[in-house]
């Protein structure tokens, strides 16, 4: 058996630090099993709107090419996302864009999971349905179950830690679900 550890990334749909779903996509690292290494991307606030003047003109921004190469050597992907107006943040929606265009697609095959966190009780259910709808565009492999949405997040969110017991458990689940998915 070997010694080397799965690598899972985490792509996170939030700007903010003190974000619900940053606090969650901290926590994954810790929460993953004994098999996997979760490692964050860089933010996507670092990316420019898309816009294709600029990619003729200039080529792809060193941040987009450095996710696009974590990505394609990544194990799997995790996407951690809030729901802006019932859908896909722009700043998320705008990385995929650029990320769509990077030849040869790194998210093509690429086991993907989704997770969401809402102060509301659907927990970004319909954010997740429209990411669903966009990443198969990028032929990604999505896992369908577990799903993880997780309402009313405010009250399990303590300091900048996700402190409720039985969510961390429903993420550990998820994440064994992934890894083995992911395989």
């Amino acid at each position: 058996m070997s010694d080397t550890k799965q690598q899972l990334v985490v792509l996170t749909g939030s700007l903010r630090q003190a974000s619900f779903n940053a606090v969650i996509a901290r926590s994954l690292a810790e929460l993953a099993p004994a098999n996997s290494k979760v490692t964050l991307l860089g933010s996507i606030g670092d990316f420019p709107l898309y816009d294709q003047d600029l990619q003729d003109e200039q080529g792809f921004p060193v941040a987009v090419v450095d996710m696009a190469n974590a990505i394609a050597a990544a194990d799997g992907v995790i996407i951690v996302s809030p729901e802006y107006n019932y859908s896909v943040p722009g700043v998320l929606k705008n990385a995929l864009d650029w990320l769509s265009r990077i030849s040869p697609q790194p998210f093509a095959g690429k086991p993907v999971m989704i997770t969401s966190a809402s102060p509301s009780g659907l927990g970004g259910a319909r954010m997740q349905y429209h990411l669903r709808q966009i990443l198969v565009f990028f032929d990604a492999k999505v896992m369908n179950k577990p799903e993880a949405m997780i309402g009313q997040v405010a009250s399990k969110v303590v300091d900048g830690k996700l402190v409720d017991e039985p969510t961390r458990e429903f993420l550990q689940k998820q994440l064994l679900s992934f890894s083995v998915f992911a395989c």
